[in-house]
């Protein structure tokens, strides 16, 4: 498939039987619920209606949005708003910290919108995010899933100077497709982003959604682009279509496919490989700390 057309969206396939989840349940998740309603706290996990929401709270895992809510990109796989964005929030460091401590999440995974209006990218308050997060709730550790930054570099570096325990920053499809699927990203420079943080020391990570019409070969290519610049951990999962208005999904990719694709990451040198239907970028990503 050479290209994607957004007319295909009104013909869409019907979700086979493996991308059914069960309802959360558990007395960790419904503790943590409980916590989530009573404070009125924010995650992506709920806001985002995350399949495996259920799984990762179990665990004391959970995902928080920082930097607003309207993205200055418009990616054509991703349902947050594209816009303007409001001011920055001087007290999103503290209320996000706050949250965690409250939820007694163990492990915590930051992530936030494009900030490509703000000339830091919204470095900074990504690094005081992570400095309070260890301030009021010094036992979490931390996975950042942060943006490209724009390749300004100096921006990239307030992150690796706080030194979160994991660093992602998703490739999120294949070369020939970046142009469609991440309008304003490039493929090479997220490789940089990625080779700056190994070479910095820091633990890295990277996420690729399937069914966008990648072939396999494809798919090889970009587990090899991702291992030539030291990602330790790759988490691949089906791309779903949030509305009709943003890419239809190719294929549905077998779970057979995506185990095929688990061993050959694992021979390539990954040190950690999650791969599968309703696998998401934060998905288990409490086991990523060996």
């Amino acid at each position: 498939m050479s290209e994607i057309k957004l007319e295909e969206a009104e013909q869409r396939v019907p979700k086979p039987k493996w991308l059914r989840v069960k309802l959360p349940t558990g007395k960790e998740f419904q503790k943590v619920r409980g916590l989530v309603d009573e404070h009125k706290l924010h995650t992506i996990c709920q806001s985002g209606n995350c399949p495996n929401m259920g799984e990762c709270w179990g665990a004391g895992t959970a995902t928080f949005m920082i930097l607003g809510n309207v993205c200055t990109r418009s990616c054509g796989f991703c349902a947050v708003s594209t816009g303007r964005p409001e001011q920055v929030d001087i007290s999103e460091p503290y209320n996000v910290a706050q949250s965690i401590k409250l939820m007694e999440v163990k492990h915590a995974v930051i992530t936030s919108v494009d900030r490509d209006d703000l000339a830091d990218g919204g470095s900074e308050v990504w690094a005081a995010t992570i400095r309070a997060v260890r301030k009021h709730s010094p036992g979490t550790t931390l996975e950042t899933l942060i943006p490209d930054f724009a390749g300004k570099w100096e921006n990239l570096q307030r992150v690796i100077d706080v030194a979160p325990e994991i660093v992602s920053h998703n490739l999120e499809t294949v070369r020939r497709l970046t142009k469609q699927v991440r309008i304003q990203a490039k493929y090479d420079r997220s490789l940089e982003v990625l080779k700056r943080l190994k070479d910095a020391g820091m633990k890295t990570k990277s996420g690729v959604m399937l069914g966008l019409g990648e072939t396999e070969d494809e798919v090889f290519e970009t587990m090899e682009d991702l291992r030539s610049v030291g990602v330790d951990i790759l988490t691949l999962g089906q791309y779903l279509q949030p509305t009709k208005n943003h890419l239809p999904v190719a294929e549905f990719v077998t779970p057979e496919q995506f185990k095929k694709y688990e061993i050959q990451g694992l021979e390539m040198g990954f040190k950690f490989v999650s791969s599968g239907p309703l696998v998401r970028s934060s998905y288990h990503a409490e086991k990523h700390l060996f």
